[in-house]
């Protein structure tokens, strides 16, 4: 608060201390420490010819005295009014029986001291789980039965609810009886008017107040905000009305300190604004209430209790249960008429849990948000009443005309994946096309995709894992792509030796197979064994029991997450632990199975080879088997982005033994391929797979 220079004061007998901004209107001198405050007029005669600026912006009181530096102003702590049960005189003269003994020690145990409690009333007593709040409100209404055998308790204020009851013995029936008779506790509020709280018109201090908050009079008179003294403070009195009726009021002081009235209705503040209303608006505070009504809305309304500090993890308890926002629920029918409500809570942490709350509650599919202005590079405006007050209600109604809808999980608009879309038109991903396969005969066929799922199947012998192994050869060489290889069939050095062979394209040994081929050196083998180290990466259970799914995948997921891999290779489905409950048929379980893996693939742009054999075919001819042929369930078809089938001609009569039938029988995505055959030689002693006008024997 900024304060002109002006000229002496004359005091008067009224002796009234004027304050701007937030600190309030003081009566006559008060002594604190013994010290005699004199406190100044209100009247704008006394100033004289200099007048007393406010400003919005004062973090600390500054006392207007000049002159008199031994003299200190300390607000005291005014507490909140408390409206407790009333309370008949005890009966007198009646000595406690055992069974109310035993009670009291019971009730004692848990915190709550009944004191001279009597047995067949109701006590209002102070709360020993919440302690009454910041207001130490006796709001824990306790019942002794009349035979003094059974007590129940429940505590009114909205952040506590605690509730329970208990029994003397354990064997009392009569009191057990009782207490599932009274159960839970009618609540009963209060009935309040404005004459019975002392509630008084704005004074000039608190007009100004608002003033400087863009809150005209005219708002505060249609909302009806009064104030209340309390010994030597003024405060903010907000009424909260239902049918035009004062149903409860809520109050801030001089430090902005909020309480309520104990035992009233929890409503709305403002919820006659809303009654029939198609279109809602929620804030966080009365003040935005108000601030929105400058910007021409008046359909809207604040919660009365604030927000709480984080989004709760929990299932949303029932309704009669959900104590923190009873509040919705008590203005449950104004609500149900609502087809878009607005949610522009405050922009820090609390304001988006709140958010959230209440959205969970009213249903996101009707809600929407709003995205508060900025007010530097880094933040942004807090609420309704700042936008208010530092851009205007102008402004202010372009950021409620401005609300988006609130997000859903699971549930998008194609907006959303604009910049990916965009990504994809102009090829600036990467590999949107697919990944060549390194051979020319299968490019208009098939090419690899990241976050697609391979099905690769064949009859045994035929070189499903053979080609596999070339194919990620062929990736590494030409975009450098590394690989999860979770081969079950493979002991680990016969599958370093095959992809090592592929790789250097010389044989491991120099016997058998290789001996008429030079060997790899010891120079090419080290070379190999450190490109083997930098591209492949093994998942592998390394006792006697067999991997399901599930941790395949997780192991895969690290090694996307640590290594950076491309690909991921499960072979055979055979060789994983398949239990599944004796419910779930082996189609069902098969389809989950894919569904996990196609989930896996997607969310993290691998791309997977899966190898599932065929079933036993007993009329087979010696023909490539079809895609529905693998054994398990036609789900390996139909829910595989590729379906491939390599066959290897064993009929020297039919064509070369070495040529392979490299049979796409699936494409789900027509950018990347189509269906078709291509053919491809197989060189047995390096284990490379080639297009055949490449094969030495045909040069």
């Amino acid at each position: 608060m900024i304060l002109i220079p002006y000229r002496r004061l004359v005091l008067n007998n009224s002796n009234n201390f004027a304050m701007g901004s937030k600190y309030f209107l003081h009566k006559p001198s008060v002594t604190i420490h013994k010290t005699i405050i004199p406190v100044l007029s209100s009247k704008t005669h006394l100033f004289q010819n200099q007048r007393l600026i406010f400003s919005t912006f004062a973090s600390k009181p500054i006392s207007p005295i000049r002159g008199t530096s031994n003299l200190s102003y300390r607000p005291q702590r005014i507490p909140p009014p408390v409206s407790g049960v009333v309370l008949e005189d005890p009966v007198e003269g009646i000595a406690e029986s055992e069974h109310v003994k035993v009670l009291k020690e019971k009730l004692s145990q848990i915190g709550i001291d009944i004191g001279s409690c009597g047995p067949g009333q109701y006590s209002g007593l102070l709360c020993p789980m919440c302690t009454g709040g910041d207001s130490n409100e006796k709001s824990l209404s306790l019942f002794i039965t009349q035979d003094g055998h059974a007590a129940t308790w429940t505590c009114f204020r909205a952040k506590c609810g605690w509730r329970g009851g208990t029994r003397a013995f354990a064997d009392v029936k009569t009191a057990f009886a009782d207490m599932k008779r009274i159960g839970k506790v009618t609540k009963k509020y209060r009935q309040i008017t404005e004459e019975s709280l002392g509630l008084e018109p704005l004074c000039d201090v608190l007009l100004s107040y608002f003033s400087e908050r863009m809150i005209s009079r005219e708002t505060l008179r249609r909302n009806a905000v009064m104030q209340r003294r309390y010994g030597d403070q003024i405060v903010i009195a907000f009424t909260y009305r239902r049918d035009g009726a004062l149903v409860s009021c809520k109050y801030r002081d001089i430090t902005k300190k909020f309480w309520q009235e104990a035992d009233t209705l929890k409503i709305f503040y403002g919820l006659d604004d809303i009654k029939g209303a198609s279109d809602i608006i929620i804030v966080e505070g009365e003040m935005d209430k108000l601030a929105m009504e400058e910007a021409g809305f008046r359909n809207c309304v604040s919660v009365p209790d604030g927000a709480p500090p984080v989004i709760s993890d929990k299932e949303l308890p029932p309704v009669d249960k959900d104590t923190k926002y009873q509040y919705l629920w008590n203005c449950k029918e104004y609500l149900e008429k609502a087809s878009r409500i607005i949610l522009a809570t405050d922009g820090d942490s609390p304001g988006q849990a709140l958010a959230e709350e209440l959205a969970r509650r009213l249903g996101r599919e009707r809600c929407w948000r709003v995205t508060w202005p900025k007010k530097s590079t880094i933040d942004r405006f807090k609420d309704a009443n700042e936008v208010l007050m530092y851009l205007g209600p102008g402004a202010l109604r372009e950021v409620i005309e401005g609300a988006e809808l609130y997000p859903i999980q699971g549930l998008f608009n194609f907006k959303d994946y604009f910049t990916e879309i965009d990504a994809y038109y102009h090829q600036t991903i990467g590999y949107e096309l697919g990944v060549s396969t390194g051979w020319r005969s299968l490019n208009q066929l098939y090419n690899v995709v990241p976050g697609e799922l391979t099905i690769v199947t064949g009859v045994p012998n035929s070189g499903k894992s053979e080609w596999i192994d070339a194919l990620l050869c062929n990736l590494n060489q030409s975009v450098g792509w590394k690989f999860a290889l979770c081969s079950m069939e493979n002991k680990v050095r016969d599958h370093a030796r095959k992809l090592l062979e592929k790789h250097i394209k010389k044989p491991f040994f120099d016997v058998r197979y290789g001996e008429s081929v030079q060997r790899m050196s010891a120079q090419e083998f080290e070379e190999g064994k450190q490109w083997l180290s930098d591209t492949f990466f093994l998942i592998r259970c390394e006792n006697d029991c067999l991997p399901n799914i599930d941790w395949v995948l997780s192991l895969a997921k690290a090694a996307v997450l640590r290594h950076g891999v491309n690909g991921l290779v499960i072979d055979p489905y055979n060789e994983l632990d398949h239990q599944r409950p004796s419910s779930q048929t082996e189609t069902e379980y098969v389809s989950q199975m894919l569904t996990k893996i196609k989930r896996f693939a997607q969310h993290h742009s691998c791309h997977v080879w899966f190898v599932a054999h065929p079933r036993q075919l007993h009329h087979w001819v010696g023909g490539p088997p079809n895609l529905y042929d693998i054994s398990g369930s036609a789900h390996f078809i139909n829910k595989c982005d590729n379906g491939v089938v390599i066959h290897r001609n064993r009929d020297p009569s039919a064509g070369p033994v070495d040529q392979v039938q490299v049979c796409v029988r699936k494409v789900r995505n027509k950018v990347s391929g189509t269906i078709g055959d291509a053919f491809l030689s197989y060189d047995r002693v390096t284990g490379e797979f080639m297009d055949i006008d490449e094969h030495p024997s045909k040069g």
